[in-house]
């Protein structure tokens, strides 16, 4: 099982035992739930407080999973470490509304069409 926190911190790069930011990444992290929920994805009202929530716990999908927790990492990385080339910054930008659009799909197949 993957805590949803030390996954997110691993992706930018911080130690899991490094707790200093903690309470900014689970703020940033509930803020993509709560989008996430608006899109139509996930448990409704989702959020971590810590490091025992794990990802099965927000979507217990495969298919969608890998998608969310890359929205996820995006959403919390270019709110707590933007980048600062702008080059890299639309980049980012325009990947995580590639995923965006692709979780719509996969909430609505329909959208395809």
């Amino acid at each position: 099982m993957d805590s949803i926190l030390t996954s997110i911190k691993q992706m930018l790069g911080i130690t899991e035992e490094y707790e200093h930011f903690d309470m900014n990444l689970i703020l940033l992290i509930n803020s993509a739930f709560s989008i996430l929920n608006q899109l139509g994805v996930g448990v409704k009202g989702f959020s971590i407080s810590d490091d025992s929530a794990v990802w099965t716990d927000f979507l217990e999908d495969e298919t969608g999973l890998e998608m969310v927790k890359e929205y996820v990492y995006l959403k919390v990385n270019l709110a707590f470490d933007p980048p600062t080339s702008s080059f890299v910054l639309a980049a980012k930008e325009r990947i995580l509304k590639e995923v965006e659009w692709r979780i719509n799909v996969y909430v609505d197949p329909n959208k395809l069409t």
